[in-house]
């Protein structure tokens, strides 16, 4: 590889770490920066599928806009590859937890990114996005007395017992 095809994949690491930025913190406008406008998503081995980037981001908006609801997405061993000089496919390995404060639970598990970009207008851009479960598990909050959320981005004071 040379050093131009790493700094392109670097750029597309860039793009996803942004992405996944964005889910997290609920920047629903910054996430507009990701997408071309016709993107598909193909989530939970395509379960959740959209077209358009406004649908997709309509549909990550209305599950995860509440404030009791954390989420924390961390990416691995991403294997990107160019397939041409403004195409790319990537599989990231994908570990997440969520909090729900609302309905007491925590939802943790493993999933297989499978993704596709485009190089317009001299950056990259998700054209594609989607993943599979390697395997999701809940568990009731309630069942653990002792268990406390003791910071949020979405609530104030940071006192323990944090009820959204």
């Amino acid at each position: 590889m040379d050093v131009a095809e790493w700094l392109e994949i670097e750029e597309i690491k860039r793009l996803k770490y942004k992405y996944m930025h964005c889910v997290d913190k609920k920047l629903w406008e910054e996430m507009a920066e990701v997408f071309v406008p016709e993107a598909t998503a193909a989530y939970s081995a395509g379960h959740y599928s959209y077209s358009g980037r406004d649908e997709i981001i309509a549909w990550l908006r209305k599950g995860m806009e509440r404030d009791a609801l954390h989420t924390s997405h961390s990416l691995h061993q991403p294997e990107i590859e160019l397939v041409s000089p403004d195409r790319a496919t990537g599989v990231w390995k994908l570990e997440d937890i969520v909090v729900d404060t609302e309905y007491e639970i925590t939802i943790s598990g493993a999933a297989f990114y499978d993704d596709r970009y485009v190089k317009r207008e001299g950056r990259w851009w998700i054209e594609h996005i989607g993943y599979e479960r390697i395997f999701e598990q809940m568990e009731s909050r309630k069942d653990t007395p002792s268990l406390r959320l003791t910071a949020s981005m979405w609530t104030t004071g940071g006192a323990s017992d944090i009820k959204a």
